[in-house]
């Protein structure tokens, strides 16, 4: 059974998908992708699919589960390379990809999940309390 690479760069999981997906190959990247994101603890996820000429149906689904399990690892999930066949054979089949954001490279990939990740990171911060207000109350 082929396996998908995944490779770690800083903060981010980049998965390049280069291979025909089988259910086999399928389940075994998702399983691989969770254990690596719990190990390392990274906060992104970069799935390439420049690679593929055409997706289909089950494809779809596959991304889309894989971007579920991720965000509840607290990792946001972008996918990258998507050629413009692709994307008309998606609208066509009615997959919206719910939870994926995309872009149109790795570098932008990358850009995309840095900003989530500030803005996360804001967020927490912003809802703690500060001193001021804590000493004040």
């Amino acid at each position: 059974m082929e396996r998908v690479p995944i490779l770690k760069i800083g903060d981010i999981l980049l998965v390049s998908i280069q291979v025909d997906m089988s259910d086999q190959t399928a389940v075994q990247l998702q399983e691989d992708l969770a254990e690596r994101i719990v190990a390392t603890g990274c906060h992104g996820v970069i799935i390439d699919i420049t690679a593929l000429d055409i997706v289909d149906s089950f494809v779809g689904r596959m991304l889309s589960t894989i971007a579920s399990i991720s965000k509840v690892l607290d990792a946001e999930t972008v996918v990258v390379g998507m050629r413009p066949a692709v994307a008309i054979t998606l609208v066509e089949l009615g997959l919206s990809l719910n939870g994926i954001r995309t872009a149109l490279n790795v570098e932008r990939g990358m850009e995309l999940i840095a900003v989530a990740h500030v803005d996360e990171d804001e967020f927490v911060l912003d809802d703690e309390p500060d001193a001021e207000t804590t000493a004040s109350s």
